[in-house]
């Protein structure tokens, strides 16, 4: 049985939720801010390396939805989380099929899941949790 690994990290205005077993080690989110989020770090996200919306920004760019957040009540009037509302499909060489956007995913005994913002999918076939890329793809030298 896997345990679910939830971590927090909030700064007064968001909390930003890592999920580490959904990760794909894409290195979007440091390649992209590195001032909240470093690997080399304990913790490795520091919410207060960037404001609220630049977080936000990055996190939304996430491909496995490892990372997320939700915005507090206690943030200011006005100020809202962003809905993409269009879906776009991208597929990154040797890597994941990117899908951003809202989704309904079925699996083969019909439960169905809710995706929204940036869900990657396995194009490599050796994912241990699919259809989701579980990263796999770099261990076994995908080239695709």
């Amino acid at each position: 049985m896997n345990k679910e690994i939830i971590k927090k990290y909030d700064n007064g205005e968001i909390t930003v939720v890592w999920q580490p077993q959904k990760c794909i080690h894409s290195a979007i989110c440091f390649r992209g801010l590195p001032s909240v989020f470093d690997p080399t770090r304990r913790p490795w996200v520091t919410v207060d390396g960037a404001s609220s919306e630049e977080i936000m920004r990055q996190v939304s760019q996430c491909p496995s939805g490892a990372l997320t957040y939700t915005v507090n009540e206690d943030k200011a009037e006005g100020e809202v989380e962003q809905v993409v509302a269009e879906t776009v499909v991208e597929v990154l060489p040797n890597g994941p099929l990117l899908v951003y956007g809202n989704l309904a995913v079925k699996d083969y005994a019909g439960n169905e899941q809710k995706k929204s913002k940036v869900t990657a999918f396995c194009r490599c076939g050796g994912s241990k949790n699919k259809p989701y890329c579980d990263g796999t793809h770099a261990k076994v030298g995908f080239g695709g």
